[in-house]
């Protein structure tokens, strides 16, 4: 009896054991044992059990879908762990993984991180992470894929604006950055990442231009479909804008933001007294800053006199808009400011006199302010990425200078301010008002097809009736250009047609003396094609400068879109020369990660990789 009882219980010893063979869940585990138990008992004995199995399995169904509605498996009656979750789920949460470290700019080594693999192992505890080499694999072929979308998405464009600069990394490894920008079939502007190039340590401007020209080879873009290129003032950079602008005619466009910073700091370097001011402000700046104490009275002071909790700005000696907004911002807290300081808690040694401001700097501050406030507002507006930009420039210029000029101070110092500031932007801007035909002028063209400045009062008559001829040749030339594919699809035709009339027979000839030959009528037929196709353009040209001007709070892009069939000609010149952006901001701003990705952490990356991730940020929107 004792042999009877033990063998059943060691085969199912054995099968606990055999777990590499052995798959099952704990429905059939029942089952196993009441055939054992039906064995050694007899079936009389067994109606119990297999109605309590009976049981266990309707409720095992329930709890067995709900394990499965939370993707969650049981574990089974030998204790095992869940199996693995399927290639799905694997897939999806791989994918997951790689648009975060593509978006947040993490490092590939984080999924090696303990605490990254405890995170994800929480999520679903049947997921088990790749390592760190197949998320590259997986990185370099979304860089192809986008590579190739981006590709697509360039065909189908016009014309397209690059805007370049260099940057240095932690590594002093010099990096080109390009980026292109264009209006999109909706109206709408479009910016992309193309490339983060490394330069060689002694890199010419023939380099910088061989990049270029590099670039653009690599996403298929056809040198006649650059219309300019924007740049610093970076001496290589201007040198191969002027080497591509020969080779290819891109027009050449010098970043207003580079510019206007350059006016405006250069003129108050040039004040003793106003650089002595600023220095002032900014030393009792810093000592807020620096100074725990100093900080808390000061937001002990601002509650009491009922003033919002702000802090004061430090300026950044590279930004001259960085000035403004610190003396501003002190401005507005004087009263707070000098409660504090005379606490004996932030000045034990009483130097309050030595860091508060004089009565006259406090003035000077103010009238500072003043006139540095419409820079201000032109910079803003000159740094936007969503709306058109460069058609703006010549108005905004022409206004800062009158605004600058009709402004009244008292102090000496912003007195000579305005008459300097206004020689350096006629200096720095010397072209920007200048139209000559064989060399045409890229933002006054962008500003006449700005129906918002297509007037252009602020040029001299003859100089508006210049840009107008200019933009009616360039419309034919439009037109002309949409025609070479179908003469050129009907020269097999011609031809043909020339073989068989010199071997046809010669009976018509006295018809054809008086009437004229078929190629003299063919001949005939494109001369008026062409004086209709003229006449057409014509006529569309001085409509559109003969209409008012759109209010300056409207944006010309969506006037485009509801008007392209009134003007199509001109829709498509507007195309090319509004996307054009007037500053860097909207390339520095899609390549503000690259800062972040090749950090101090990660400042062994080869050009390659950083390249890569640059690219994969910039454009992740096409994942």
């Amino acid at each position: 009896m004792i042999q009877k009882l033990s063998l059943p219980r060691v085969l199912v010893y054995l099968i606990v054991k055999v777990k590499s063979w052995f798959r099952t869940d704990y429905f059939q585990c029942d089952t196993l044992r009441l055939r054992h138990r039906r064995f050694v008992c007899g079936a009389g004995k067994i109606e119990d059990e297999m109605g309590r199995w009976e049981t266990m399995r309707k409720t095992g169904r329930k709890n067995d879908q709900k394990c499965r509605s939370t993707s969650q498996r049981p574990p089974d009656c030998f204790g095992r762990p869940a199996l693995s979750c399927t290639v799905e789920e694997a897939a999806l949460l791989t994918d997951s993984i790689l648009k975060m470290l593509v978006t947040d700019m993490r490092p590939l080594s984080m999924v090696e991180d303990e605490g990254f693999k405890k995170m994800i192992s929480a999520f679903n505890p049947k997921y088990s992470m790749p390592d760190r080499s197949h998320f590259t694999s997986l990185m370099e072929k979304k860089h192809q894929q986008i590579t190739e979308k981006l590709k697509t998405v360039l065909q189908d464009t016009e014309s397209v604006a690059l805007t370049t600069d260099v940057w240095t990394s932690v590594a002093t490894e010099s990096y080109l950055r390009v980026a292109c920008h264009f209006v999109g079939e909706d109206w709408q502007m479009k910016s992309f990442s193309l490339t983060t190039g490394r330069l060689k340590e002694n890199h010419t401007a023939a380099d910088i231009a061989d990049l270029l020209e590099e670039t653009t080879d690599k996403f298929y873009i056809p040198f006649p479909k650059v219309k300019a290129v924007v740049h610093d003032n970076r001496t290589s950079v201007v040198a191969a804008a002027a080497i591509l602008k020969e080779r290819h005619g891109w027009a050449s466009v010098r970043c207003s933001g580079y510019v206007l910073n350059s006016v405006v700091q250069s003129t108050l370097k040039n004040s003793q007294t106003i650089a002595n001011c600023v220095a002032s402000a900014r030393t009792l700046v810093e000592h807020f800053k620096k100074s725990e104490v100093a900080c808390a009275k000061l937001q002990e002071m601002q509650k009491q006199m009922g003033m919002p909790p702000q802090m004061l700005i430090r300026d950044v000696s590279t930004r001259w808009n960085g000035t403004y907004h610190m003396l501003s911002r002190l401005l507005g807290q004087r009263w707070p400011v000098a409660a504090a300081l005379s606490d004996l808690a932030v000045n034990p040694n009483g130097k309050q006199v030595h860091l508060d401001l004089k009565q006259e700097q406090w003035n000077l501050s103010e009238e500072l302010t003043r006139v540095l406030g419409p820079f201000v507002s032109v910079t803003e507006f000159l740094h936007g990425e969503q709306y058109v930009t460069l058609s703006s420039l010549p108005q905004l210029v022409h206004n800062l200078k009158k605004t600058t000029l009709s402004s009244t101070f008292e102090s000496d110092s912003v007195k000579e301010f305005q008459v300097q500031v206004i020689e350096q932007i006629a200096e720095r801007w010397q072209k920007l008002f200048c139209f000559q035909p064989e060399a045409p002028n890229t933002v006054l063209l962008a500003a006449a097809l700005d129906p918002r400045f297509r007037k252009l009062k602020f040029l001299p008559a003859g100089d508006v009736f210049k840009v107008q001829s200019k933009i009616q040749s360039m419309a034919l030339a439009v037109i002309k250009e949409e025609r070479q594919p179908n003469e050129s699809g009907n020269q097999a035709a011609a031809a043909a047609a020339t073989l068989e009339s010199r071997f046809a027979p010669k009976d018509g000839s006295f018809t054809n003396t008086i009437l004229g030959s078929s190629s003299d009528s063919d001949n005939s037929d494109e001369e008026d094609e062409e004086k209709q196709q003229s006449h057409t353009v014509q006529k569309e040209v001085l409509q559109y400068f003969g209409e008012l001007p759109l209010s300056k709070k409207d944006n010309p892009l969506l006037w485009w879109r509801t008007n392209a069939t009134r003007y199509p000609t001109l829709a498509k010149l507007a195309k090319s020369f509004l996307g054009i952006p007037a500053t860097l901001t909207p390339s520095e701003r899609l390549f503000f990660a690259t800062g972040n990705i090749a950090s101090r952490r990660r400042a062994s990356l080869s050009s390659e990789h950083v390249d890569m991730l640059t690219f994969l940020h910039c454009n992740h929107g096409l994942l």
